[in-house]
């Protein structure tokens, strides 16, 4: 049994839950390999006309977990050696690959987002075909201000050229309404009908034949494919593990391991005033 997230099938719709509410759902690497057959069982499903990704608890996914972020990625690298570019895009490739099962996938997906959506969440619920939000949730890419890029380089694709520069360049955080309204996500709806709204459009869009919805999500994703969506993906990639390993971002994971992670988020964030640090 799936120790990360559980999945259900019913009128039509396959959903995929998120289940570490106590960590934010987080992603590790088991969350990583969990969603990854998840996606690739419902997809095979005939039951299953289209899938709901959604999650448990106050946060959708509040990026990588915290200790295999910062230590995950340098453990994994021989002592005696430098930082191998290679090694690292296709360790942070697997995630990538996970997330865009929600993009490749043949059958329409959806994600019903509440609360934090940030970093590494967004690189995996950007690409699903249709996000709905609710009105409390936040987007945002703050790595974008130190350790990171956008690893599946969605953002463009979603809202355009000069909107994704906006947020790109300064890593502010977006409240659902504004990324309803900058069309970064389809909707915002009230909280409490999140789940209940998400699921009936989902139950909406299983009505149409399996067939029909599979040509139709190709038909739209191409026109993506065609604007050189692989090479910008393989580019947010590279640039991610750069982040990681300017003098800036070692900076950063080494205050991180010295005063732990969520000062080291506070001390980067501080200055923005967001992402939950206010001037009192």
């Amino acid at each position: 049994m799936p120790s990360t997230l559980r999945i259900e099938t019913a009128e039509g719709v396959g959903a995929i839950t998120l289940t570490r509410a106590r960590e934010y759902n987080t992603v590790t690497p088991a969350l990583r390999d969990e969603l990854a057959e998840a996606v690739d069982a419902l997809d095979r499903d005939p039951a299953a006309h289209v899938i709901l990704l959604r999650a448990e608890g106050p946060a959708f996914c509040a990026g990588y977990g915290l200790d295999w972020a910062t230590a995950g990625p340098r453990q994994q690298l021989p002592v005696d050696r430098s930082w191998d570019s290679v090694q690292d895009m296709q360790m942070m490739g697997r995630f990538v690959e996970t997330y865009m099962k929600l993009w490749y996938a043949k059958k329409p997906t959806i994600a019903a987002v509440q609360g934090w959506c940030i970093g590494g969440g967004t690189d995996m619920v950007l690409c699903a075909d249709i996000i709905i939000a609710g009105q409390s949730a936040t987007f945002g890419y703050p790595p974008s201000r130190v350790w990171g890029t956008p690893t599946t380089a969605m953002w463009v694709y979603r809202m355009g050229l000069e909107k994704a520069k906006r947020y790109m360049l300064t890593g502010d955080e977006i409240p659902a309404p504004k990324a309803a309204e900058i069309g970064l996500i389809l909707e915002a709806v009230p909280d409490d009908r999140l789940q209940e709204h998400a699921f009936a459009f989902a139950q909406r869009m299983a009505m149409v034949p399996v067939n029909q919805l599979i040509m139709l999500k190709l038909l739209c994703n191409q026109t993506a494919e065609n604007m050189g969506f692989s090479s910008s993906r393989q580019l947010g990639l590279l640039f991610d593990g750069i982040a990681r390993h300017t003098q800036e971002g070692l900076d950063f994971v080494a205050r991180a391991q010295d005063v732990g992670f969520r000062q080291a988020v506070r001390e980067r964030d501080d200055p923005f005033e967001d992402y939950g640090s206010r001037k009192k």
